[in-house]
């Protein structure tokens, strides 16, 4: 199977309904300079933002962007990466998880605009499922399948061979494939706020 092979409109154009459906905000953008324009436009000066460890984030320049300080926002990641204790970077860390956004991608978009994303630690996790308000993903649309199984396959067959090769030429070391978050739907109970961000390029694993 081709992973790197864009969606069709016809696919698309469904899994855009799906998304829609289910109260997920959804933008198209057919570069990734008029994606990063709008990510820069959703989020206020002042919040804090954590992002996850993702491709696409930075070949879009949003790492970049972050780096500069030319936002103002309340950059966490910054912050975690600047404490050298350990221990109180630890605490940094799981206080993140309180961020007003969270910015990450996914690992397979189904066109029943349900999605997957693993995790070898689960850091990224509890902003996902629970505690960030707004959270903004990034996605190519090479990345949309069909069904739950074909999502399951694209991760385990595709994306994780390659995640470890970016772990071992980066950190000398492996990665896993620990935890899995299904996500099906929001409850609107929660007040949460959810974009998806379809960029037709290819981007990310």
């Amino acid at each position: 199977m081709n992973y790197n092979q864009l969606a069709t409109e016809e696919v698309l154009n469904k899994t855009i309904k799906n998304l829609i459906s289910k109260g997920i905000e959804v933008d198209i953008f057919d570069n990734k300079i008029k994606a990063l324009e709008k990510i820069i436009g959703l989020i206020p000066k002042e919040a804090s933002v954590m992002n996850g460890s993702s491709i696409t984030l930075e070949q879009i320049g949003f790492i970049d962007y972050l780096k500069s300080g030319k936002h103002g926002w309340n950059n966490l990641h910054e912050k975690i990466l600047a404490e050298k204790d350990l221990i109180k970077q630890a605490v940094l860390r799981k206080q993140s998880v309180f961020s007003d956004y969270y910015l990450g991608s996914v690992h397979a978009l189904i066109e029943n605009g349900e999605f997957i994303i693993a995790s070898n630690t689960g850091s990224q996790l509890p902003h996902i499922v629970f505690t960030s308000p707004n959270l903004i993903f990034v996605v190519s649309t090479k990345k949309i399948v069909s069904t739950y199984d074909m999502a399951i396959d694209r991760l385990e067959k595709y994306i994780v061979p390659l995640e470890n090769k970016r772990m071992m030429e980066r950190f000398s070391t492996n990665t896993a494939l620990n935890k899995i978050v299904w996500f099906k739907n929001e409850n609107s109970m929660l007040g949460r706020k959810v974009w998806m961000i379809l960029i037709k390029e290819d981007l990310g694993f």
